[in-house]
């Protein structure tokens, strides 16, 4: 799962909430320079993405992707999820998404000295252009995959992901509505220790 679903995932901590977003940008070694408060989200982000890469349904949306992006259908995956969990969130949330948003972007705008330097230059493009309402749209999601596609190596065809999900949305839709509960069960076992 990419931001948005990382965020959602962070037990309403703000702690475990930065973790969870810097995770991804943070090596092994300089983990035990944030609070054990963040190393905790930031453990809880990868146990999440370790959890997730195992998960039978996901890799059944995978496995569909695999012709068309290789190696890089488990990021495909990722990102398609976030759209279907901003398309589907009244089920998970009682908060709007919009309001979510906002209240994540002003802990970012507050906490920013705990961001690293690679990710917050990016972060005022981020708050500006709302990426995390963006996901809801066709147009945000393939602006978020053309965006990653310019940083791979190898072919990625990140761009036609979106066909691919249009293709066969209602499989995936389902596929996510029945992991996302059982992710969130995952996640809250994790937040009560």
């Amino acid at each position: 799962m990419n931001y948005l679903a990382h965020l959602y995932l962070s037990c309403d901590n703000e702690d475990l909430l930065i973790g969870n977003f810097i995770a991804d940008s943070i090596s092994n070694k300089q983990v035990s320079t944030y609070s054990p408060e963040i190393q905790a989200g930031i453990q809880l982000h990868r146990q999440i993405d370790s959890y997730t890469d195992r998960h039978p349904v996901v890799r059944q949306g995978t496995h569909r992707l695999q012709p068309h992006h290789r190696k890089y259908s488990p990021v495909v995956i990722d990102v398609l999820y976030d759209h279907l969990l901003a398309n589907n969130w009244k089920r998970y949330s009682g908060t709007s998404l919009a309001d979510f948003a906002q209240d994540v972007y002003k802990i970012f705008n507050r906490r920013m000295e705990e961001i690293p330097a690679k990710m917050k230059k990016n972060l005022p493009n981020m708050i500006e252009h709302d990426w995390l309402m963006s996901y809801q749209s066709f147009e945000g999601l393939q602006f978020t995959l053309e965006k990653m596609d310019k940083r791979t190596r190898f072919p990625s065809n990140f761009g036609g992901a979106v066909e691919h999900l249009k293709a066969d949305y209602k499989a995936f839709n389902e596929e996510f509505n029945t992991f996302f509960p059982e992710v969130i069960a995952f996640v809250e076992d994790h937040c009560a220790c």
